[in-house]
């Protein structure tokens, strides 16, 4: 399976800054040193290209992102002090995302071990997020003629509502996102397909939920691509989520992701999306568990394509 990383490309932060940072370098470290990933492959992506970019977004936003001519409103709306190298890291992020996109399409499923930046409208940054890698991602291989359908689901805590802003006038393409009611962002664009879950939600209610919500796509299929935000923040100690997932709860919430994946033959590219627990290393554990899941999808998959 092919993994695709851009923790070398650090976006500085100011200290106690609290968005986790260190998390994907600590996540890589954790792979590289795994026996379970001795047979995947970790890569550099290309960063995506400003065309790229301007197929998802505003062609105004993505020059002065790239110039630094944001206005102070747009940088404190995306979190992130702007320097070249938020530039270059945002831009490698949606890269990654496009590559795993292209991996997956022949080799079932591929991971971008960052990325889910579902918040970056088409016009505006947004919750750590600059651009949006699955919208990106999309529009690109339509563009190349790559695919004609796809789906997004996103199953991070808060709602991809960049995702939604994007994507919503495209029939081609369908959203779903599972997500904390009352949760960031407080202005929530509407998807295809949202299902908002109450504070303290935990793993039987919200899997039920999700089982729900992926029947419901399989009706507006078949797709050409799935991009899975395999949210690490509906832990139940994550400071940000207010859902009260366990971490088997999640890894049950990944593969029947998987299993959706498989009963419909689409391909799935995965990105880590967000984590914000008070350890760190409980957002690598739950990161490094989808990912493991991931690589054992990729072995299943490819096996039976031998047989």
């Amino acid at each position: 399976m092919k993994l695709f990383y851009t923790d070398h490309f650090e976006l500085p932060l100011p200290d106690g800054h609290r968005f986790p940072m260190s998390k994907y370098r600590l996540l890589r470290d954790r792979i590289v040193k795994s026996d379970k990933h001795l047979n995947d492959v970790l890569l550099v992506p290309p960063a995506a290209t400003k065309f790229q970019l301007g197929l998802a977004h505003d062609p105004n936003y993505v020059e002065r992102v790239f110039t630094g001519n944001l206005t102070t409103h747009e940088i404190k709306r995306i979190g992130f002090p702007w320097s070249d190298k938020m530039v270059e890291r945002s831009c490698r992020s949606s890269g990654a995302t496009l590559m795993a996109s292209r991996a997956a399409i022949t080799e079932s499923i591929s991971v971008n071990l960052a990325g889910g930046t579902h918040h970056a409208m088409h016009d505006a940054g947004e919750g750590y997020c600059v651009f949006n890698d699955s919208a990106v991602t999309i529009k690109t291989l339509r563009y190349e003629g790559v695919i004609s359908t796809a789906l997004v689901v996103d199953c991070d805590v808060h709602q991809g509502n960049g995702t939604a802003q994007i994507l919503c006038k495209d029939p081609y393409t369908f959203t779903f996102s599972i997500h904390g009611e009352k949760n960031f962002p407080l202005r929530k664009h509407p998807g295809s397909l949202d299902i908002e879950l109450p504070d303290g939600t935990r793993d039987d209610d919200y899997l039920d939920a999700l089982r729900n919500g992926l029947e419901q796509c399989f009706l507006h299929g078949p797709f050409d691509l799935m991009i899975y935000l395999a949210g690490a923040d509906p832990y139940e100690h994550d400071r940000l989520g207010r859902l009260s997932l366990t971490k088997p709860g999640l890894l049950a919430r990944d593969k029947l992701v998987f299993e959706f994946a498989q009963r419909t033959k689409t391909p799935i590219a995965v990105a880590m999306a967000g984590g914000y627990a008070p350890s760190v290393e409980d957002i690598v554990d739950i990161h490094a568990a989808t990912i493991a899941a991931a690589s054992d999808y990729h072995f299943a998959a490819q096996k039976a394509a031998i047989e």
